[in-house]
């Protein structure tokens, strides 16, 4: 289930929710009780580095749209 980030304009607390895609929009109390938050814009992280070095090349050779070939 997605995690979801608000902030309460009351407190300025911000805490996270799990809570279905489809309910992602619905109002959310924050754990003081405020009714008056909003929903954060949540960046994902995707990347990293491998330990010990770079990631394996992948197989099959890659090379974009012409697999590889040179493309003319």
């Amino acid at each position: 289930m997605p995690r979801y980030e608000y902030r309460c304009r009351t407190c300025d607390d911000t805490f996270e929710l799990s809570r279905p895609m489809a309910e992602s929009g619905d109002p959310a109390d924050c754990p003081a009780g405020h009714a008056d938050t909003v929903k954060l814009l949540s960046a994902v992280a995707v990347g990293g580095t491998a330990k010990g070095g770079p990631a394996p090349a992948p197989a099959g050779g890659g090379g974009g749209c012409c697999g590889g070939g040179g493309c003319g």
